[in-house]
C-alpha cells in the first residue's frame, strides 16, 4: 500500500530530515547558512560574525556568534543533471528539514532532543582542529540513537588545514568506518575544488563567482589521477565488505556501475556500516553543492529506517509499531517547546506517522487529556509560515498545546502509545536567584517556569530550609545565558548567587531499611510499615524499584505510595541533602492496619526505611569530573599541566598537532571555576580549552566536611 497521501506535496521518499552538529566553531551554521542560499531559501548569505546568521535569530546567539537553540528549517533542493556524472535522484525536487544544534557543551540537551528525532546527520570537523571533545559527545549521541551519518572536514581554506589528517582521525578516535567520497584540491589559499571519488571527476569552483554557484567539471589530470584510484579503491572494498549485493559482484569480478556502487554506498551508511567523507570551505562557498547531492543519494528518508517502536502507557512491556505511512494512526514526538513572543508556547513535533491538520484535536497519553491545535507552522529558520496539514515524516510545530513537557507523545484521540522520549544528562551546576524587587516575585516564578518547559537540563526548586529558589544548569554559560533571557525577554532584573557545584550522593554497599509511622491522635490514626532493601546500582542505572512483597502484608492499593516514598527519598541523601543516584530497592515486606493505613502513611513508611537504610549502606558524596581539553603552544604545556594537576586533576594524555600540544585531563568542577582567565595568563593568552561532563567520582575525604559545612551553614 502507498504510504503517501495524495495531497502531500513530497513523497516520503524525497523527504531527508537532517542536522547539523559539530564542536563549538567548526561551521556548522555558516555551512546551514550557505544550504539555504543554494538552495534558494534565502537571496543573500549571513555571516555569523557580523550577526546576521538566520538560524542565530535570538539576540545572545548574534551577540556570541554562537548557536544557542536548534533552529528548524524547512527546504528544497534537486539534483542537477550533469554530463558524466551519476547521480542516485537527478531532476527530482527533494524536502530537506535541517535542524542546526549548538556546539557549545552547556546546551548538549539540545543535540540530543534533535538527534532523536533527525533520520541523518552531518558532521562538520574544523580542517584544522579535527576531532574535538564535544565532536565525540556529538558522535555518541548519534551512535545512541543509530542515526546515519556523512562527514564534512570544513575551513580547508585556512592556514594548517590537512584534510587527510582529519579523515584519519575520524576512522582511529572515532572508530568509525570512513570513505573519502569528496576530496579537496589544494587547500589553504590554494583550496580550488573537489575530486568526486565516485565519478572519478574534478570540480573546480570558479573564482570569479565569489558566491560559488558556478563550477566546471572535468577531468582528473596529473597526481590527481593516482589520489583518486586509490580513494576509489578503497571506496569500492569498503562497500564491498558491508554491502551484500556490490560484494557478490565484486567477489565474482563483476563489473561494478557507479550507480550500483551509489546504490551500496547509500544502503551501507543508512545501516551505519559506512560513513563518506567530504571536505571544503563553508565559508568560501567551495563543496556544498556536492555536500547536498550526497545528503540526497546517502541519507536516510524517513521510509529508510526502521519503524519507530512505541509501548503501551499501562504495560511497558507492550511494544507498538509506529508505521511510516500518511494511512496510519496519528502518532508524533515533541522533542522542543519554545516561549514565542508572537505566537506564544511553540511545540516542535517529528510525526511517525498518520497526518495532524489544523484544527485536529491531539492526545496526551502521560497525562490522559486531548487539545485542539489551534495552528500548524513550518520555521523557515526564524519566519513562520502557515500550514493546513502535517504529514508523516515532517518537522512542523504547533501552537495550542498547553500541558505537554518536552519528550511527550502526541497522537490521535484515545490512541494509547507512548514513543522513547530523549534522555537528558544531570545538571552539574546551580545558583541561588531571587528578583530585585518584591514586585518582580511572579513574573520571575513564570519566566523560570516558561524556560524550564523549554529546556530539560534547566531545573528550578525551592531550598525547603533556606526558602531560596534555585536554578540548576549544565555549566556557568547556561545559567548565564537563562539570566539574560529573563531580562530580555521578560524584562525581570534578578539577582544571583555565587554559582554553586550540583553534587550527588550515592550508597556503596547492600543493607536493610525498615520504616514505621503510627500516630494515635484523636479520631482517626495513621499506620504505616514497610521494610525494603537498598544496595549500590550500576552507574548511570539511576533508581530502580522491584516489589518482592508476598501475601498481601502490603496491600496493592498503597504499594503505588511505597513507590512515591522512595522516590522522594532519592532527592534528599543523608551526607549533606544532595540527591542520591544509582540505587536499587526491594521492597520485602511491611503491615498494614484495617483502619489506620491510608497512602500517606505509606508514603512517609517509605521514606523513613530508605533513611534507614542509607545510613546503614555507607552513603558517599559525588562530585562531577569535567574532562578537560587544552591546546597550548608547546612552550607553555608544562605550566599548563603543572596547573591542571594543582587543581586535582587526573592528566590522561597528551598528543601533538603541529606546534600545538593538546593536553586531555579529568578534573572536578569544583576546582574548574575561574579557569579560563587562568589559562589565559598562563600561556599569554595562546591556550584554549574546552570541557565536558564526564562522570561522578567520590569526593576527597578532606574535602567532605567543607561541603557538608557550607551547604548544612
Amino acid at each position: 500500500m502507498n504510504p503517501n497521501s495524495p495531497n502531500r506535496q513530497y513523497v516520503l521518499e524525497r523527504t531527508r530530515n537532517i542536522g547539523i552538529a559539530a564542536h563549538i566553531d567548526a561551521g556548522k551554521t555558516t555551512l546551514t547558512e550557505r544550504i539555504l542560499f543554494y538552495t534558494g531559501m534565502i537571496h543573500k548569505i549571513g555571516e555569523v560574525h557580523d550577526g546576521g546568521a538566520t538560524t542565530d535569530w535570538m539576540e545572545q546567539e548574534r551577540e556570541r556568534g554562537i548557536t544557542i537553540t536548534s533552529a528548524a528549517v524547512t527546504t528544497e533542493w534537486w539534483q542537477h543533471e550533469e554530463q558524466g556524472m551519476t547521480k542516485l535522484f537527478p531532476g527530482q525536487k527533494q524536502r530537506i528539514n535541517i535542524i542546526d544544534t549548538p556546539g557549545h557543551v552547556d546546551f548538549t540537551a539540545e543535540v540530543e532532543r534533535s538527534l532523536r528525532v533527525l533520520d541523518g546527520c552531518i558532521v562538520v570537523f574544523c580542517g584544522v582542529a579535527g576531532v574535538q571533545p564535544q565532536t565525540e559527545t556529538v558522535w555518541r549521541q548519534a551512535s545512541k540513537y543509530h542515526v546515519p551519518r556523512i562527514v564534512f572536514v570544513n575551513k580547508m581554506d585556512r592556514t594548517g588545514a590537512d584534510f587527510q589528517s582529519v579523515f584519519d582521525e575520524v576512522k582511529d578516535k572515532l572508530g568509525a568506518n570512513a570513505v573519502r567520497i569528496l576530496i579537496p584540491i589544494g587547500a589553504e589559499d590554494q583550496l580550488i575544488g573537489q575530486i568526486d571519488v565516485v565519478n572519478q571527476k574534478a570540480i573546480y569552483y570558479s573564482d570569479d563567482d565569489k558566491f560559488g554557484s558556478t563550477y566546471t567539471v572535468k577531468e582528473l589530470e596529473g597526481d590527481l589521477i593516482d589520489l583518486c584510484k586509490e580513494a576509489h579503491d578503497e571506496l569500492v572494498n569498503a562497500v564491498a565488505d558491508v554491502d551484500d549485493v556490490v560484494g557478490e559482484k565484486f567477489l565474482n569480478e563483476e563489473p561494478i556501475t557507479l550507480e550500483e556502487l551509489k546504490q551500496g554506498i547509500r544502503r551501507a551508511t543508512i545501516n551505519n556500516l559506512l560513513v563518506p567523507v567530504a571536505g571544503g570551505s563553508a565559508f568560501k562557498n567551495k563543496g556544498v553543492q556536492y555536500l547536498l547531492d550526497a545528503v540526497i543519494d546517502y541519507l536516510p528518508s524517513p521510509l529508510d529506517i526502521p519503524a519507530a517502536i512505541g509501548m503501551d502507557p499501562d504495560d511497558h512491556e507492550k511494544h507498538i509499531e509506529v508505521v511510516t505511512s500518511d494511512n496510519e494512526k496519528f502518532v508524533s514526538l515533541a522533542f522542543k517547546l519554545w516561549a514565542d513572543k508572537f505566537v506564544g508556547k511553540l511545540v516542535f513535533f517529528r510525526v511517525y506517522s498518520g497526518v495532524i491538520r489544523k484544527g485536529d484535536t491531539v492526545y496526551n497519553p502521560r497525562t490522559r487529556r486531548s487539545e485542539r491545535v489551534g495552528r500548524l507552522i513550518q520555521i523557515q529558520a526564524n519566519e513562520h509560515k502557515d500550514i493546513d496539514a502535517c504529514y508523516s515524516g515532517d518537522i512542523a510545530a504547533m501552537v495550542g498545546i498547553k500541558n505537554v513537557t518536552t519528550g511527550d507523545t502526541l497522537a490521535a484521540e484515545n490512541h494509547d502509545v507512548v514513543l522513547e522520549p530523549p534522555t537528558f544528562p544531570e545538571p552539574v551546576i546551580s545558583m541561588a536567584v531571587e528578583p530585585r524587587t518584591k514586585a518582580d516575585q511572579e513574573k520571575l516564578g513564570m519566566a523560570l517556569g516558561r524556560l524550564s518547559e523549554e529546556d530539560p537540563t534547566f531545573m528550578v526548586k525551592t531550598d525547603e530550609e533556606t526558602g531560596q529558589t534555585i536554578i540548576s544548569g549544565m555549566g556557568e554559560l547556561h545559567l548565564e545565558i537563562i539570566i539574560d533571557r529573563i531580562r530580555r525577554e521578560f524584562k525581570v532584573e534578578a539577582n544571583t548567587g555565587a554559582p554553586q557545584i550540583a553534587y550527588r550522593e550515592t550508597i556503596t554497599q547492600a543493607a536493610g531499611g525498615e520504616g514505621k509511622l503510627i500516630k494515635q491522635s484523636g479520631g482517626r490514626g495513621q499506620y504505616g510499615h514497610v521494610i525494603l532493601s537498598v544496595k549500590p546500582n550500576e552507574k548511570g542505572k539511576g533508581l530502580t524499584i522491584e516489589n518482592k512483597v508476598i501475601g498481601g502484608t502490603i496491600p496493592k492499593e498503597y504499594i503505588n505510595a511505597v513507590y512515591k516514598g522512595i522516590n522522594e527519598s532519592m532527592t534528599n541523601g543523608i551526607v549533606a541533602g544532595y540527591p542520591v543516584i544509582d540505587v536499587h530497592v526491594e521492597i520485602l515486606d511491611g503491615s498494614y492496619h484495617d483502619v489506620d493505613s491510608n497512602e500517606n502513611a505509606f508514603t512517609m513508611a517509605a521514606i523513613f526505611a530508605m533513611k534507614d537504610g542509607f545510613k546503614k549502606a555507607k552513603s558517599i558524596l559525588l562530585e562531577p569530573i569535567m574532562a578537560v581539553e587544552v591546546s597550548t603552544p608547546d612552550d607553555y604545556q608544562g605550566d599548563v599541566m603543572g596547573d591542571l594537576s594543582r587543581r586535582r586533576g587526573q592528566i590522561q594524555n597528551t598528543e601533538s598537532k603541529g606546534k600545538l600540544s593538546i593536553v586531555h585531563a579529568n578534573v572536578p568542577l569544583k576546582e574548574m571555576f575561574g579557569y579560563s582567565t587562568a589559562v589565559r595568563t598562563l600561556s599569554s593568552g595562546r591556550a584554549s580549552y574546552a570541557m565536558t561532563p564526564s562522570h561522578f567520582e567520590q569526593v576527597p575525604t578532606n574535602i567532605v566536611e567543607e561541603i557538608v559545612s557550607d551547604r548544612l551553614g
